[in-house]
Order: C-alpha cells, then sequence, then structure tokens
C-alpha cells in the first residue's frame, strides 16, 4: 500500500483546511486508515482513525469536534478537514494504515505511512 497525502497549506487561526490521502491497491477498504501529526521538537502524535466500513472513528482529545475524518473507499482516499484551526495545530500530518479494525493511538500499530504534508496556522 502506498499513500499519498496532500492539501496542507498555511491558514489563519480560525481557518479551515481539508487533507486528504489517496492509496493505492486493491484492498484498500480492509484497511483502518489514521492520521498523526509531529510539530517541530515533539514527538508524533495521533490525530484520528476511521475503521475500514467508516462505522467507528477516533479522535485525539485536542481535536475533537473540530476535526473530522470521513473516508471513500470507491476513491481510496481519506479526508481530513479541519476546521477552527489553532496555532498549536502546526505540524507535519502524516496519514498512515493498518489492515483490519485496530484505530487507536499507537503508532506502531500502523503498517504503511504517507510522506508528510504541512500544516501551518498563524495567529
Amino acid at each position: 500500500v502506498q499513500l499519498q497525502a496532500s492539501g496542507g497549506g498555511s491558514v489563519q487561526a480560525g481557518g479551515s483546511l481539508r487533507l486528504s490521502c489517496a492509496a493505492s491497491g486493491r484492498t484498500f477498504s480492509t484497511y483502518t486508515m489514521g492520521w498523526f501529526r509531529q510539530a517541530p521538537g515533539k514527538e508524533r502524535e495521533f490525530v484520528a482513525a476511521i475503521t475500514w466500513s467508516g462505522s467507528y472513528t477516533n479522535y485525539a482529545g485536542a481535536v475533537k469536534g473540530r476535526f473530522t475524518l470521513s473516508r471513500d473507499n470507491a476513491k481510496n482516499t481519506v479526508y481530513l478537514q479541519m476546521n477552527s484551526l489553532k496555532p498549536e495545530d502546526t505540524a507535519v500530518y502524516y496519514c498512515a494504515c493498518v489492515r483490519g479494525n485496530y484505530y487507536g493511538t499507537r503508532s506502531r500499530e500502523y503498517d504503511y505511512w504517507g510522506q508528510g504534508t504541512q500544516v501551518t496556522v498563524s495567529s
């Protein structure tokens, strides 16, 4: 599985961005998809995950209520809609996937990773 993240950019606080992660491979629909982020000088942290069916989602407390994760299995793509962005959301965002129904926060559980996309939120 290869993952290609896109949609990052610069925005002012309170603004919105939508990240996309396109996956190759015919078994996309069997993978849980997740997003992580890493700010300068900080460890990579979990943002959100969605199971293969889209039935279950998991969000980090810091983004709950502001970010929405969805997927379109027909397009092999997941979308992270980010609203009410804050300067502390500034980071490189990575998409990742794991086969099956794990949709937790542990990055080591995810098998495949895309390249990062930079999100910068200015105050």
